[in-house]
């Protein structure tokens, strides 16, 4: 008979599995399916200690429970998959943990080029396939590739869900594209592989990590006995190392610190200096001796590998800037690395620059507007046309304090919309929203050369240049200089009209 029945070590409550129904296998795991394919039983290879077993039962309930049963529990559903119950396999003893089935968006839908010929149509959506330009552009149907807006929402998901574990303590200790799905059709992502969570002086990890994501100061003092306190091992800080490199790996499609440079003859010295004690940014701005050789990479990773073409800097200031501190500052001094909701909020300020590309056969449709130079996108040149209006925030601390520059702006489009967080500075967009607060207040639209923005439910905005109120159901002109209060309150914010022209 295919269906095995398993038990709960912890309730007692009891589950299914269907033998012939292989869900996957990895290096620490075999999994199955329910026989409804409404979980999956995560089998363990190897008999767990004493040690293991403890920090499951911790994974599984008080750890969970601190995240799942808080304010947001049913967004951190959609950004982690996170096991939820131990039971134990009859006749072989083996442990298994009880986990959520991916969501459907995590499985390829048309899989890779020339009729599906790797054979992943069906399969999750591992994020190696999306992370470097040469898997994108040789390997996956187009219908799989998404838009670059989604893969800056990717991030914010991946960064949102790091920032809670290392709220409550945990370290995830394997954070790479291998350990996280992601959707680059929706923007969706999803952490897996929790049940290594490392807790400091409590659960020490059992892997050092996956190459490429693995912090300097890891691999640098990987010859050192595990008991030697100089000894770096996964935590909370080489996980911020790894978040770094998967946000400029999704973004950028090229690993950050794998340039030109040769340090050993040997490739296995050489790797481990690469990455490990001579690590250096492949875009460190005055030692260059780490910049790709153009000659040596593939067609297929082209225009992306090419730093000349498509730096950093494309993402955006706020971007750049931790770039600098993960890849400069923090690569080799970890205190000085950049935290997960440091990442969060420059993704989120970056999505409000970002336009759409006029060019329809632009294979990343969206780009951050940069006007320090003549706007046109990075990634196919086509240059900005037409004016465009950009919305400079201001906030105060209190009604009687000036309103002071935010560093922040939206950028406008057609069907751009306003939203509670960018009228008030004290509405963070995370997982606390309500579902009031996820509704638009406003949009903007052009007309005829035209720019308008069309007040939809703002009860107290004003025209502060015309001294005149504009209320719900109107609309307002955008000129240069114009300046509306969108909130009276304490917290809300004026925005300041600055007109830009294109080509």
């Amino acid at each position: 008979m295919s269906i095995v029945k398993v038990k709960s070590i912890t309730t007692g409550e009891e589950y299914q599995f269907d033998q012939n129904k292989h869900a996957g296998s990895g290096a620490m795991k075999e999994v199955y399916f329910a026989p409804d394919r409404s979980y999956v039983v995560q089998i363990f290879k190897e008999k767990q200690d004493a040690n293991s077993m403890e920090r499951l039962k911790n994974i599984v309930g008080k750890y969970r429970d601190n995240i799942f049963n808080q304010e947001g529990a049913d967004y951190w559903e959609t950004v982690y998959c996170w096991p939820s119950d131990i039971v134990t396999v009859p006749n072989t003893n083996q442990t298994a943990l009880i986990a959520p089935v991916y969501r459907k968006e995590f499985f390829f839908q048309f899989g890779s080029t020339n009729n599906d010929m790797l054979g992943i149509k069906g399969r999750d959506k591992e994020g190696k396939w999306f992370a470097t330009a040469h898997h994108q552009q040789r390997f996956l149907d187009n219908r799989e590739r998404g838009n670059w807006r989604n893969y800056l929402g990717l991030c914010i998901r991946i960064a949102r869900a790091v920032r809670r574990m290392h709220a409550a303590g945990l370290a995830h200790s394997d954070l790479s594209y291998r350990n996280v799905l992601i959707d680059p059709l929706s923007g969706g992502a999803s952490v897996i592989d929790i049940d290594g969570l490392v807790v400091p002086q409590r659960f020490p990890p059992d892997v050092i990590g996956t190459p490429d994501f693995i912090a300097p100061e890891v691999l640098r003092t990987l010859s050192l006995p595990i008991t030697d306190k100089a000894r770096a091992l996964p935590c909370i800080e080489t996980d911020r190392h790894a978040l770094a490199v998967l946000i400029y790996m999704y973004l950028l499609y090229r690993h950050p610190l794998r340039g030109g440079k040769i340090h050993d003859p040997d490739p296995g010295k050489d790797e481990e200096l690469h990455m490990g004690e001579r690590a250096l940014f492949i875009e460190h701005p005055s030692d260059r001796s780490n910049r790709p050789n153009l000659t040596d990479v593939r067609p297929t990773d082209l225009p992306f590998a090419d730093v000349s073409k498509i730096p950093a800097k494309i993402a955006g200031p706020y971007l750049m800037e931790l770039f600098n501190k993960a890849f400069i500052d923090g690569l080799h001094s970890p205190h000085l690395r950049p935290g997960a909701d440091q990442w969060e909020t420059a993704l989120v300020k970056t999505v409000d620059l970002i336009q759409p590309c006029h060019n329809p056969n632009c294979a990343q449709k969206w780009y951050v507007f940069d006007n320090t130079t003549k706007p046109a996108c990075p990634f196919c040149g086509t240059p900005y046309s037409g004016l465009l209006p950009i919305l400079n925030l201001y906030s105060r601390n209190r009604a009687s304090d000036p309103f002071k520059p935010e560093n922040h702006r939206l950028m406008v489009y057609t069907d751009q919309y306003l939203y509670p967080w960018h009228v008030n500075r004290r509405v963070a967009p995370n997982e606390k929203l309500s579902a009031e607060q996820k509704k638009p207040v406003g949009y903007f639209v052009q007309h005829q050369s035209t720019w308008w923005f069309i007040n939809q439910t703002l009860p107290a905005l004003k025209d502060i240049t015309n001294k005149c109120d504009i209320p719900p159901g109107s609309k307002v002109e955008l000129v240069e200089g114009l300046q509306l209060l969108l909130s009276p309150e304490e917290n809300g914010r004026l925005v300041q009209v600055q007109m830009v022209r294109g080509v």
